[in-house]
């Protein structure tokens, strides 16, 4: 029997698998970082992929957008490293505007250094019309409006992670612009349009629209943040539209993996900073178990998180199983929808433990089984025939090698 230890938010759980029951994930071996996020976004920014320097696309007095995904780790860090490049470049922090959607946490602007205190701050209303431009129709009729900020800059940088996403295959980059900055009728038709499946070499529908979108932007630079272990960043990758492919590529590297067994029992851990944490964090969690476990296969999702929980997850608590979730978040369409939606799909179909910050009975409402600790977990690993443990389970993307 070898010991393992999973981390769960900031701790390490100690656990026992016996090798003969133990499925092992297939995948290329990863080394620690190389370097602090801020070094490895500055070295982007000098060495895009396929790209000269940032510096030699800019002009000073450019007026710039920076597109931002909250949930990066090391947000300040990574920001303040791209604002202190701007500087350097002449463009000063009053000429930058720090573009977020309505769903982002707001916590993450009280971090910035003072002397980027002048940066302007939006969060994108699709509702106001005063606040969209037209930009064009896509080739399949779509008419698309976007945030008006975001279409008058005269430079426009998108910082995101990098993930597998429901949605698009894969988080970050043209993902993060389209449909996310677009007006209501388009971010509300990708609403809840969610898939289990695991991305392919073929790109899924959202991001070859959202590619068409940002080509009628005019190429704007992405600097996509590949996440490590817990809160580390693993890499950086930065250039313009033909850079995304690459980010995929690095994100692939470190988060992809297959098995050649079905396990009964999947344990699948979420590490680092509970505040970074969210709903959606545990139903791709509870996903990255699902695209490969049989059926009827018990998936506990360990987290040390309570993420908030809107008005989708208070419908499936309203509820006694999870059976007709689905019609019942199509009709009422809550913002947390797609997450609600994949959280359902595995309560229905799987035998779900969960360990969390949540109490007893939120964790019961929310149709699974509550877990407390690691000697809880031990008995779930003892009573299976075939276990498989994932780290970072919510970043992590499995699939069966046949």
């Amino acid at each position: 029997m070898m010991p393992e230890e999973l981390v769960v938010g900031l701790a390490a759980w100690p656990l026992k698998v016996p090798a003969k029951r133990a499925v092992e994930i297939s995948r290329v071996p990863v080394s620690p970082p190389t370097a602090t996020p801020a070094e490895l976004t500055r070295a982007a920014l000098e060495k895009p992929f396929g790209f000269e320097s940032l510096r030699r696309a800019l002009t000073p007095e450019d007026r710039v957008s920076i597109v931002l995904d909250p949930h990066v780790p090391h947000l300040a860090e990574i920001l303040e490293t791209v604002l202190a490049y701007l500087k350097s470049a002449l463009i000063p922090p009053g000429l930058v505007t720090l573009l977020t959607t309505p769903e982002s946490p707001t916590n993450w602007s009280s971090q910035l250094a003072l002397e980027f205190a002048g940066v302007q701050r939006e969060v994108h209303d699709p509702a106001d019309r005063k606040k969209l431009a037209y930009l064009a129709s896509t080739q399949d009729g779509r008419r698309i409006y976007m945030n008006r900020t975001l279409v008058d800059a005269d430079f426009t940088i998108v910082l995101t992670g990098r993930g597998y996403d429901p949605l698009a295959g894969y988080a970050g980059a043209e993902a993060g612009v389209f449909p996310a900055l677009g007006d209501e009728e388009n971010r509300n038709a990708y609403l809840g349009q969610v898939s289990i499946e695991a991305p392919g070499e073929e790109p899924w529908h959202v991001r070859v629209e959202a590619e068409e979108v940002v080509r009628m932007l005019g190429l704007p630079f992405f600097v996509q943040v590949i996440e490590g272990a817990g809160d580390t960043v693993q890499g950086v990758v930065a250039g313009l539209l033909e850079s995304s492919p690459e980010g995929v590529r690095a994100q692939d590297a470190r988060w992809s993996g297959t098995v050649t067994e079905e396990p009964d029992t999947v344990i699948a851990a979420i590490s680092g900073d509970p505040e970074r944490i969210t709903f959606m964090d545990l139903a791709k969690a509870a996903i990255c178990a699902a695209r490969f476990a049989p059926k009827g296969s018990r998936i506990a999702v360990l987290s040390a998180a309570a993420p908030a929980l809107g008005e989708g997850a208070a419908l499936l608590r309203a509820m006694e199983t999870p059976v007709g979730a689905k019609r019942r978040l199509a009709k009422r369409m809550p913002a947390d929808w797609s997450a609600c939606r994949l959280w359902a799909f595995v309560t229905k179909n799987y035998s779900v433990f969960l360990s969390s910050g949540y109490t007893d009975d939120v964790a019961e409402e929310l149709f699974t089984t509550p877990l407390h600790n690691a000697a809880e977990v031990q008995r779930l690993i003892d009573s299976s025939e075939k276990v498989l443990l994932i780290p970072d389970a919510h970043k992590t993307l499995i699939t069966m090698n046949v």
